[in-house]
């Protein structure tokens, strides 16, 4: 009998993505960090079950059916019936570097916890073989919700689970750097695979090199880090040590879900035994993709598949 696959709960937040095409018509998708990796795991294979909250409005409807036919689990997707997605626009320069403008101060994921069935999904969430969340996730809620996420990150792991942790800074999110250092620092030490970008280290942490802000997290009890450096590669920090993957990306398109797809790709790969530099070898894969295109969310004919030659 094949043995079942683990079962992995993101959370988050999903918004509207309103960027141009090549030609610079307007194109409307949708994106969020955690969606971003939640849904490339699944297309690699994944049991994943998306949690969030969304309304009761057709746009809402959308990304629910959206959502399960790429093979995301509803069942933790909550529903307010006075509030709706966020929205949030991309503009890319000639390097396909990114800026955002977001709508999304009173989104439906931001009141998850008080809605009918939260109990029920922090429960689900409890159990889960994986759980996958980011600094955005942590930015969307209060003190007393963040204490709350630290309880369900506890019970994962005395369940035999695992906690994977993308601290994603991002400034515009959080009211002070002090409150994104503190909820941040707050709930590392229940984090096994953290999984930060030197960028957003070095801007929040004031890290000095990528070696600082692995040594950091592994100070914290991750087990397992990985952290990006874009063009540059990921520095892997495990027991053994630290070592450096390369990557063989082209010059981006746009490095919108670039970090996210790398955290599916590494995941993934990590689920399924590899080691952590043959996984952040698949994490640059996916993440070669989907900068390769417009957008966080790249067409599933593009995915890759089988296995890559990355040399010595």
């Amino acid at each position: 009998m094949t043995p079942s696959r683990p079962r992995i709960v993101c959370f988050g937040e999903c918004m509207l993505e309103l960027s141009r095409r090549s030609d610079g018509t307007p194109r409307l998708a949708f994106g969020g960090d955690t969606l971003n990796t939640a849904l490339y795991l699944a297309r690699l294979g994944d049991d994943v079950a998306y949690a969030t909250a969304l309304g009761v409005d057709p746009w809402s409807d959308e990304l629910r059916a959206a959502w399960a036919e790429e093979g995301l689990d509803n069942g933790l997707v909550l529903t307010d019936p006075d509030r709706v997605p966020g929205l949030y626009a991309i503009r890319t320069d000639d390097g396909g570097e990114r800026t955002f403008t977001y709508w999304r101060e009173h989104s439906a994921a931001r009141n998850f916890f008080r809605l009918d069935g939260a109990a029920n999904a922090v429960a689900a969430m409890r159990k889960a073989d994986l759980f996958y969340l980011s600094g955005v996730t942590l930015s969307l809620f209060d003190d007393a919700d963040r204490a709350v996420i630290r309880r369900i990150a506890r019970a994962v792991r005395q369940g035999g689970g695992r906690v994977a942790f993308d601290p994603n800074y991002r400034p515009r999110n959080w009211p002070s750097p002090t409150a994104a250092r503190q909820a941040i620092l707050a709930f590392a030490p229940l984090v096994d695979i953290a999984l930060p970008t030197f960028e957003d280290e070095r801007a929040l942490m004031g890290d000095c090199s990528p070696s600082d802000t692995a040594a950091r997290w592994r100070r914290a009890g991750a087990a397992v880090v990985a952290v990006k450096q874009g063009p540059d590669g990921a520095l892997i920090a495990v027991d053994e040590g630290q070592s450096q993957v390369p990557t063989r990306a082209s010059r981006p398109i746009d490095t919108t879900g670039a970090g996210d797809s790398f955290n599916a790709g590494f995941l993934g790969s990590w689920l399924d035994g590899a080691s952590a530099m043959d996984a952040a070898k698949a994490g640059h894969r996916l993440a070669g993709v989907v900068i390769g295109q417009r957008g966080a969310i790249v067409p599933r004919t593009l995915m890759p598949c089988g296995q890559v030659d990355y040399g010595a």
